[in-house]
């Protein structure tokens, strides 16, 4: 490999390069390229099928590439959490799993405990030497705090403390992803590779792991479908498109703006060039048979011969939308809730709890997992007995999509008779067009529901739900197993549907989009705040912040020595210049930083890092500016480490 560019792959964790890999015939990717660099906070995004859960398997090295290569730093540790550990089982403590990520430490605890044993039955000097070497190393290896540490992270996603000593065989396959998640962030790899990561997610546990990933030290690939969580968490967007992985240096709401401004200049471009083609193409047929004209249209002839053909912008969302349509709306009143108490032995969900949903209410039940929002659900739909009255209103007709609904699926039947059998009076054209929205086209509608994947199952679920003639939606995680442009579908069609409906969700983005209610369960009673998502969480840290305690102000020394005023003038002198010069340089930080980073964009382009002589030259301005960097941020820790002393 040539110096220079291995001069560029040492400074990324990863480097993939002109890598193809077919499934049978089809490409999904073909000589396409990306970088890894050690801070980037990659979301990996595309429709579904076209292989970003495959690239992060092939970065595993599970799969093999037909053609290109694959470059890990030396130093490069993988960590990555995919559906498969769903199976996991052991009976283990979860936090004796969570702590195998510590694995030295832990052996090393395992040898202190053997050695303090054999001290205890044949005392020796060997042994006491053997027991300091084992408790520094224990030490070093950060022993002492990692049950803390394991705890810790157990806790943020969502485990109580009483839970931490149970097996992990009790729990079910969304918990054990968790504990999966928790041993993978304890184990902290240069790069961590997440797939689907806020499926087994509540709401308070997803904000735990932005928070955490946006802190942690290594870099961060996600596929992931839930776009705030994206735009909290991410830097960098990686779009998997026809074959190709195109870079966008920013979050997912920046993606969407650049790539918009992207195809908007290219098929500006195409445009401009199919009329010189045209106009060329019209001069060589008009003037072909003329003498005088020959030299004008070789010429022609020659230049498009020549010329980089731009390709046309192909809009691969497009997707077919689809309306709801009921005969018979409900009346003023859906469901009323009275008194109603429910519980599983000794935990208690509802104590008399009252509740009211009327025609028009489109609710986002939210909240943590365990407090009963699926129950709650349950009771609502009537399929769950209470104490109490559930008091189903005038004509209401129900709908009703959960994870066991997949149940009731017919699996002998194709997947487009399945819906013709669900009582909608839909056309076979329609019909088609709603499969398409989720992701079955063509062929796909024939496909027997018994070969379907789980994700499949519940898109044909939704879907049967979706068209049937309530006017009353009760809706479990329905953005589960669907990308964006299906989600956008989803959202579309609730939007402008006409009855009620009930979603339980810990999609931030879609909640947001389609709910004029929040309930969430509180004190075993059912709250509700009567706006939208961004109102509540505006509601709710405005209520947070008015219940943290303001800490009482620091009492004075009265002891301190007090200064002569020359003495306090000549402080305060030298502290306004540091101050003045730390502006100064706190203002070259962002000018150089950014330079910096434009640089590594530079030489992160293809028809840079090809050129040997051009890379070179960046390399060499790339490092000047590093050093640059390394001068202004010793400065900046040399003032303010003199302020701090002057300010004692």
């Amino acid at each position: 490999m040539d110096g220079n560019f291995a001069t560029l792959i040492f400074a990324t964790v990863l480097s993939i390069s002109n890598i193809s890999y077919f499934i049978g015939g089809r490409a999904l990717y073909e000589n396409a390229s990306m970088f890894v660099k050690p801070d980037d906070k990659i979301g990996l995004i595309g429709l579904n099928g076209r292989g970003k859960s495959t690239l992060l398997r092939i970065i595993n090295n599970e799969l093999r590439l037909d053609a290109g290569s694959i470059s890990k730093s030396k130093d490069c540790t993988i960590g990555f959490l995919n559906q498969d550990l769903l199976s996991y089982q052991s009976d283990d403590a979860i936090l004796t799993v969570a702590m195998e990520a510590f694995k030295d430490a832990v052996d090393t605890q395992r040898q202190l405990e053997k050695t303090l044993h054999q001290l205890e039955t044949q005392y020796s000097d060997e042994l006491v030497d053997k027991l300091t070497r084992l408790q520094e190393k224990f030490e070093q290896l950060d022993g002492y705090t990692m049950q803390a540490k394991a705890e810790e992270v157990l806790e943020g996603i969502g485990f109580s403390t009483t839970d931490l000593h149970r097996p992990l065989r009790e729990f079910s396959g969304g918990w054990r992803m968790r504990v999966m998640l928790a041993k993978l962030l304890l184990e902290k790899p240069s790069l961590l590779m997440l797939d689907e990561p806020t499926n087994h997610l509540d709401l308070p546990s997803i904000e735990w792991v932005e928070n955490y990933l946006r802190n942690y030290e290594g870099a961060v690939i996600i596929v992931s479908h839930d776009r705030t969580f994206l735009d909290n968490v991410i830097n960098k967007t990686v779009e998997v498109t026809q074959q190709q992985l195109i870079s966008y240096e920013g979050n997912y709401t920046y993606y969407l703006e650049e790539k918009e401004m992207r195809e908007t200049i290219q098929q500006n471009a195409f445009e401009n060039q199919q009329a010189k083609i045209r106009q060329a193409e019209r001069f060589i047929e008009r003037f072909r048979a003329k003498a005088t004209k020959a030299r004008q249209v070789q010429s022609r002839v020659k230049a498009l011969d020549r010329m980089d053909l731009i390709e046309e912008v192909v809009d691969d969302t497009a997707a077919i939308n689809f309306k709801f349509k009921f005969q018979q709306p409900s009346g003023r009143y859906v469901i009323t809730l009275k008194d109603v108490s429910k519980s599983y032995g000794a935990q208690q969900i509802l104590i008399k709890a009252n509740a009211v949903i009327e025609r028009g209410d489109k609710i986002a039940l939210i909240g943590a997992n365990g407090k009963g929002k699926s129950t709650l659900l349950r009771i609502i739909s009537g399929g769950e007995p209470v104490e109490g009255e559930r008091i189903p209103g005038y004509n209401v007709i129900q709908g009703f999509y959960a994870q066991h609904q997949l149940e009731s699926l017919h699996v002998d039947n194709e997947i487009l008779d399945e819906l013709k059998q669900a009582g909608s009076s839909k056309t076979e054209q329609e019909l088609r067009g709603v499969l398409g929205c989720f992701l079955f086209s063509d062929e796909d509608v024939f496909k027997k529901i018994k070969v379907l994947s789980g994700g499949e199952k519940s898109r044909v679920a939704l879907a049967k739900t979706l068209i049937s003639e309530a006017n009353f939606l009760l809706l479990d995680e329905p953005t589960n197993h669907l990308d964006f442009i299906s989600e956008n579908i989803l959202i579309q069609a609730l939007e402008q549907y006409q009855g009620s409906f009930v979603v339980v969700s810990h999609n931030r983005h879609f909640i947001s989009q389609i709910a004029n209610k929040i309930w969430y369960i509180e004190d075993h009673q059912i709250k509700e705040y009567p706006g939208t998502y961004d109102e509540y969480e505006y509601w709710r840290k405005k209520n947070d912040e008015s219940k943290t305690p303001t800490p009482p102000p620091k009492k004075e020394n009265k002891t301190v020595k007090q200064e002569s005023v020359s003495e306090q003038q000549e402080k305060d002198r030298k502290l306004k210049s540091l101050r003045a010069e730390l502006k100064k340089v706190e203002d070259q930080i962002n000018p150089a930083t950014e330079q910096k980073k434009s640089l590594e964009r530079e030489m992160a382009r293809p028809e840079v890092y090809s050129d040997f002589t051009k890379l070179n030259a960046l390399q060499k301005e790339f490092e000047a500016a590093e050093a640059t960097i390394q001068t202004i941020n010793q400065r900046w820790e040399d003032l303010v480490m003199a302020i701090d002393e002057l300010e004692k």
